[in-house]
């Protein structure tokens, strides 16, 4: 089974955390923390800048790793490196995601998060 490796920006604004809603793809429609594949000569952090530089056209400053997800899809190995992030500016723009959201804490469980995402929430705010 192949292992795709990839990073995820957990953007926090005060208590509120950014969610974006999966436009295309095997898992359309399904609710994740923004990001990317890591491109070969990448660092992890490099690939994040970039990635939500391409889908949301905003620049971030990375923060801590929250944690490395590993999770087993049908067709491949997951392995996610997820980041708290901040915005550095405030105008995002969805070019790949057909809905976002600023989620308080208590509305975290309200939208439908893909499988790797899901054991990330209770470590937000943690």
């Amino acid at each position: 089974m192949k292992t795709i490796e990839v990073v995820a920006a957990i953007i926090v604004k005060g208590k509120k955390v950014f969610a974006t809603q999966r436009g295309y793809g095997e898992f359309k429609d399904g609710w994740e923390f923004p990001g990317g594949k890591i491109e070969p000569g990448e660092s992890p952090e490099e690939a994040l800048i970039r990635e939500i530089r391409e889908e949301l056209d905003v620049d971030i400053k990375v923060g801590r790793l929250i944690e490395t997800v590993e999770d087993d899809y049908p067709k491949f190995h997951l392995t996610m490196h997820c980041f708290l992030c901040e915005l550095l500016s405030e105008e995002i723009v969805l070019k790949e995601h057909e809905d976002a959201k600023w989620l308080e804490e208590d509305e975290l469980d309200s939208v439908d998060w893909l499988p790797a995402d899901v054991g990330l929430i209770g470590k937000i705010f943690a």
